[in-house]
């Protein structure tokens, strides 16, 4: 048995987390950042890791940023006599000596192959990037951002149309179990390290609203992996004289090409809502949002909006 101290904030984490509250380890605390203001009501928010925390009883810890670094919370990460810290979208950057503490040192779950996409969009970028594949890496955390050894890796593939929610969903899932089998392995005195290739490392740094700007001039496929990329935030965006425009859903439209200029609206009827672009496939639009108001599907989009054939999609004003 290991006596394991969890690090962790979103949804992300969930798995991995009860997988490790239902298995012979215990978890004796859990660390997440602190309550934040959500929602319209702005009001104080337990994250999903506190919340299950507190449901199973696991004390639990949320120094804020710079207290991580403070001899008081080191003090009480000592005092829970932890084997093992497991990390898994925390959102915070841990220093040596807390990475050190547990005799058994500190791992981390990172959604991706590494040492491709180290960082914190790892899943977003992959899919803007037009990856088929990703996958689970259970890396032991040193200073170096996501540099460590590798104790586990598990790969799957991303589907043409899959949406950033939709592999980050599978891929809490995956990295639920071999985290598991790494921890079982390390307790066991049988868990293998392999360093990574530093000279393959790329990097997928956090996302802005402003990564959200499409560019009409790129290719239909870039656009369209863009949109799956960026859902569910920031969205990717458009400008339609003058109004601001988030799209949730596209499909490229092979040999499309209308010969008019890239972000040029070429057919807006019925369920048809399709744009030129910067290559010979053309962008069909299927879920759309007008900023403020719900997303609509093209069919119930354009039955409430009037955009003409010719009218031209920009970045202008985003």
């Amino acid at each position: 048995m290991v006596r394991i101290v969890f690090y962790g904030t979103p949804a992300f984490a969930l798995p991995t987390l009860n997988i490790l509250l239902a298995s012979p380890h215990e978890v004796v605390g859990v660390v997440t950042q602190p309550d934040r203001p959500r929602g319209r009501g702005r009001q104080l928010t337990y994250s999903p890791v506190k919340q299950c925390a507190l449901d199973t009883g696991v004390p639990v810890f949320q120094p804020e940023r710079a207290q991580i670094r403070n001899s008081d919370f080191l003090t009480q990460l000592r005092s829970v006599n932890a084997d093992l810290s497991v990390v898994v979208a925390y959102g915070r950057i841990l220093p040596d000596p807390v990475l050190e503490a547990p005799r058994l040192g500190t791992i981390n779950v990172h959604a991706s192959l590494l040492p491709k996409y180290r960082g914190a969009a790892p899943i977003h970028r992959a899919i803007i990037a037009g990856e088929r594949e990703t996958g689970i890496t259970i890396i032991r955390l040193v200073t170096e951002m996501d540099a460590g050894p590798m104790l586990g890796m598990t790969r799957c593939l991303i589907e043409p149309n899959q949406l950033s929610s939709d592999v980050t969903s599978d891929l809490a899932t995956m990295g639920a179990q071999l985290l598991i089998e790494t921890v079982d392995a390390l307790a066991a005195g049988q868990a293998h390290e392999t360093a990574q290739n530093h000279s393959e490392a790329s990097f997928a740094p956090p996302l802005t609203r402003e990564d959200g700007h499409i560019d009409w001039h790129a290719s239909a496929i870039d656009i369209h992996n863009l949109i799956r990329g960026l859902h569910p935030w920031p969205h990717a965006a458009t400008m339609h004289q003058g109004t601001r425009y988030l799209i949730h859903r596209s499909a490229v439209i092979e040999d499309h090409d209308s010969g008019d200029s890239p972000g040029t609206i070429i057919e807006a009827r019925a369920d048809r809502l399709i744009v030129s672009t910067g290559s010979e496939n053309a962008l069909a639009i299927r879920h759309i949002q007008q900023e403020g108001r719900r997303s609509l599907d093209t069919r119930s989009f354009l039955s409430g909006q009037r955009w003409q054939i010719g009218t031209q999609l920009t970045s202008h004003g985003l």
